[in-house]
């Protein structure tokens, strides 16, 4: 279960998006996306091998499909591995996960808006 502070952390980090997050975001909010409702900054609890309450920040999720979009910016080039295990772990646990680089939001948001339905395409598939 998702804790009062994890949720306060969250809320904390939607008051505060990256550059790229806002442009994004404007694109998806409200079901400007095929209908498709998203939520930004949103929580997900992972029970770890350990047995603790663990928890990733989504950076957009997409419940009806169980994606979660991920901009990744420089300090990703640092965390491969961690990025790498985190997604095995979501994958595991049915979601999926489109890693976008930020300057792809930046410079070709139209071609985000592309991936981004061009999986949910793969998803209609049998």
């Amino acid at each position: 279960m998702i804790t009062r502070g994890q949720r306060l952390y969250a809320r904390a980090m939607r008051k505060a998006p990256t550059k790229q997050e806002a442009l994004l975001w404007v694109k998806l909010k409200v079901k400007n996306l095929d209908g498709l409702k998203f939520r930004r900054q949103h929580p997900i609890q992972i029970n770890s091998m350990h047995g603790r309450n663990d928890f990733f920040i989504a950076d957009f999720y997409c419940p009806s499909i169980s994606l979660i979009i991920e901009l990744d910016g420089g300090i990703h080039e640092s965390q491969k591995e961690y990025d790498t295990v985190r997604d095995a772990l979501l994958k595991d646990l049915g979601y999926e996960t489109l890693r976008i680089p930020n300057t792809m939001v930046e410079n070709d948001l139209s071609g985000v808006l592309a991936l981004i339905r061009e999986y949910m395409m793969k998803e209609d598939q049998p």
